[in-house]
């Protein structure tokens, strides 16, 4: 027994994958879940009943986009952390043309939506709920333009999931339980409580768990998309230019004077034209090297680049000579990150209003001055840079920055809140899903859906539950001069689907909910990998820390400078010397969102896709 004791004591001392321990890895147990292994395809999601949407989409012979297309249908359709009127984002990576491509499909603000309407309304912030919280739907838009352009099956073929679930399924104890427990909101907006009280006056008045959850206005408005297409088809029209009439009826016909209608019934400001007027958008995504490994993130209109700009940071250091998880790389990666964040939170927003310095934010330079910045306890006290001489400009807005700096540098240590209080945590993790599909074709697909969660105003008989994503915005220009709200204007999001290439082919497909601690998470899966030789499936249930040192996208966007929550398994030893370097420390038993990614072993020609040991997350591979 004591020869025992002394491996386990040996290997967590090592915390190297292998050294002649078959089964473990680095800073794990053995995996609580089994790697997925496929030849085929792989799907994860958020839900079992989501992936299950996503396989039944393959085995008809869909390819990675299709089946993706299902299961954000499928997850919005059960309310996994989000609704029909979220939000979409994601990063494909074409075989043919060989390629990485985004898709923006964020709704923006709608008519009226501006800085002095909200203070107007004696806000301090735009609101986390209701019809004021709601940008335009975008997941519709999002599902039907990836189909249209890269996917192969008709709209009915991947929309049919998602309707059988809304005639009815046997709903989630976690869904049903957050409309139960944010019944007195929901209460207030009639068309939601129509659907998520269907026991008002009894004692529980939401849905138990496993009870039969029928949508039917959700059900005709599906069925009036794929009317529309069928329409189309029936007129000689192609694949594509069906799937946009089903588009058109959505953004411009009876469904959009429906959303119209039902939105400022209930006092919100969408217009039809904000409707007809929005599209997705196809772009170029943003990406680094990191020690011959290209990584993909989404532009500057979500929090993507925080990752990207934190790995370059990390570069100045040698992480793995540190060791997983010991306090020194805790602090490093600690620093690194607040020091991207903090660039996130005053520089980032919308590419199509305002001019970002990404170049000068993603230089390897700027990256070698953040990184001096690092020292060997926390610095509470770290504010944006200044990235514009790093692609030879003057900052517009250097005299908010030193203004900043100045009043940060005055306040008395003491006055810094580090406290994680329950409400703060809620805000700040604000969930959301996450898709990772691939086939043998090659087509790769990240996405990020989200917006329109319990409790969600639902527009009208429509049952498409409203995105609260204008809450991104910041009404201070002080707090960011790029991301206040406008009409036309996307939200700063937390949504980051991430996409990793390595010698021109994919090796890894990455994401994860939890609002501001998505990047963090994703971040530390990527080291898992490549600098601790973890497979796909340890990295996603191996322990993470989260720094709450930049401001929250949601609700009172607060911070909470020094506070870290370490896994509960960590040593006393490394607690201690994180606590001497500064750190208010709280230990949890999980420390991340649901991690799910797909890693790509060309060596055998199969895929190995993970999917953590939290919440209800699920993967299917064949």
């Amino acid at each position: 027994m004591k020869k025992i004791y002394l491996i386990a004591l040996i290997f967590t001392a090592l915390n190297v994958k292998g050294q002649g321990l078959p089964g473990l890895g680095a800073g794990t147990t053995p995996n609580n879940k089994p790697i997925l292994h496929g030849k085929n395809w792989v799907a994860i999601t958020g839900k079992p009943l989501g992936a299950t949407a996503g396989a039944s989409i393959f085995q008809q012979g869909g390819n990675a986009v299709d089946a993706a297309c299902a299961m954000i249908a499928a997850t919005s359709t059960m309310w996994d952390v989000l609704s029909w009127g979220g939000e979409t984002q994601a990063l494909i990576y074409h075989p043919i043309e060989k390629k990485v491509i985004a898709i923006n499909a964020l709704g923006y603000a709608p008519s009226g939506a501006t800085v002095d309407f909200y203070k107007s309304q004696g806000m301090d912030y735009p609101p986390q709920f209701g019809p004021l919280a709601a940008t335009t739907p975008g997941t519709p838009g999002g599902i039907m333009t990836m189909l249209a352009e890269y996917g192969t099956m008709s709209l009915e073929q991947i929309l049919k999931p998602s309707m059988e679930l809304a005639k009815g399924y046997p709903i989630e104890a976690q869904t049903a339980n957050a409309m139960e427990a944010q019944k007195a909101r929901i209460k207030g907006w009639p068309y939601s409580k129509k659907i998520f009280l269907p026991h008002l006056g009894e004692e529980r008045e939401a849905p138990s768990p496993g009870e039969i959850f029928v949508q039917e206005d959700l059900y005709q408005t599906l069925s009036k998309l794929v009317e529309a297409e069928k329409e189309a088809l029936a007129a000689g029209k192609s694949r594509k230019e069906a799937i946009y009439a089903a588009y058109d009826r959505f953004y411009k016909g009876d469904i959009a004077k429906e959303i119209v209608r039902g939105t400022r019934e209930q006092g919100g400001l969408f217009t039809e034209e904000d409707l007809a007027n929005w599209t997705v958008k196809i772009e170029e995504p943003l990406h680094v090297n990191y020690k011959g490994i290209d990584v993909y993130k989404l532009q500057e209109w979500t929090q993507g680049p925080a990752l990207l700009q934190s790995l370059n940071i990390l570069e100045n250091f040698d992480l793995k000579s540190m060791g997983y998880n010991s306090a020194n790389y805790i602090h490093t990666v600690y620093q690194a990150m607040n020091l991207a964040f903090a660039d996130r939170d005053f520089y980032y927003g919308d590419p199509a209003f305002v001019d970002s310095p990404m170049e000068g934010l993603l230089s390897k330079e700027y990256a070698k001055e953040r990184a001096k910045l690092i020292g060997d306890v926390n610095d509470p006290t770290i504010t944006a840079g200044d990235p514009y001489p790093f692609q030879g400009e003057t900052n517009p807005y250097l005299d908010i920055l030193n203004k900043n700096k100045a009043s940060i540098a005055a306040l008395d240590p003491s006055q810094f809140n580090s406290t994680l209080d329950e409400q703060f945590i809620a805000d700040f993790q604000s969930g959301t899903t996450s898709v990772e599909t691939a086939d043998a074709e090659g087509w790769v697909v990240s996405v990020t859906p989200s917006g329109g969660w319990v409790p969600a105003v639902v527009a009208g008989n429509t049952g498409v539950g409203l995105s609260q994503r204008m809450q991104s915005f910041v009404l201070d220009e002080n707090l960011n001069p790029y991301n206040l709200p406008e009409p036309g204007k996307r939200p700063r999001v937390t949504l980051t689907p991430s996409l990793a290439m390595k010698d021109g082919k994919p090796m890894l497909a990455f994401a994860v909910q939890g609002g501001d601690s998505q990047d963090q998470n994703l971040l530390q899966l990527f080291l898992n990998i490549v600098e601790f030789d973890m497979d796909v499936q340890e990295a996603t249930e191996a322990a993470n820390f989260n720094s709450y040192q930049m401001q929250s996208s949601f609700g009172d966007h607060e911070v909470r400078p020094g506070a870290m929550v370490l896994r509960k398994d960590t040593p006393d030893w490394i607690n201690k010397e994180l606590s001497r370097k500064g750190y208010k420390l709280e230990l949890w038993n999980k420390t991340s969102g649901p991690l799910n990614a797909i890693w790509f072993d060309w060596k055998h020609g199969s895929f190995w896709g993970g999917s953590s040991d939290y919440g209800d997350d699920y993967g299917i591979a064949w």
